[in-house]
């Protein structure tokens, strides 16, 4: 599936290429969240990001794979207000392609050798006020 197909009109696509960070929640033995700079792989739909294996949300992922977060665009007009809001699943990245496209978007990183992540998008909803007030686009993952 190309990411043409993914999204009708690829209104999703545009917002996810424009911004470059992320809230990210997960849940194990307590609940957490956290923001963190992102990379996105159009070929398989993933979400990648750097984070040390110590923090608290990737231990939460360690018993539970399921994540959710967000993308914002910050306006105090409400005409213009679009977001995402997305689950998935979250596993260490080993694909180095992957790691050279979150590298590419960030070089200065390559300097921190930093542990990457993929988050495989299961849903995606983006409100875009933009084409109406509360405008909702959808996209699931084909099983």
């Amino acid at each position: 599936m190309r990411w043409k197909k993914m999204v009708r009109d690829e209104k999703i696509g545009k917002f996810i290429f424009k911004h470059h960070l992320l809230s990210l929640a997960t849940m194990g033995e307590s609940l957490w969240c956290c923001s963190a700079f992102y990379a996105f792989d159009k070929e398989t739909y993933t979400f990648i990001i750097a984070s040390d294996e110590q923090t608290l949300h990737i231990q939460n992922t360690k018993i539970d794979k399921r994540v959710a977060g967000t993308i914002a665009q910050e306006t105090k007009m409400v005409g213009k207000i679009q977001g995402i809001q997305f689950t998935g699943e979250i596993h260490a990245v080993e694909d180095e392609r992957q790691r050279a496209l979150y590298l590419k978007r960030f070089p200065y990183a390559a300097a921190m050798n930093p542990t990457l992540w993929k988050i495989a998008l299961d849903t995606i909803k983006m409100t875009d006020n933009t084409l109406g007030f509360g405008k909702k686009l959808m996209w699931k993952r084909e099983i």
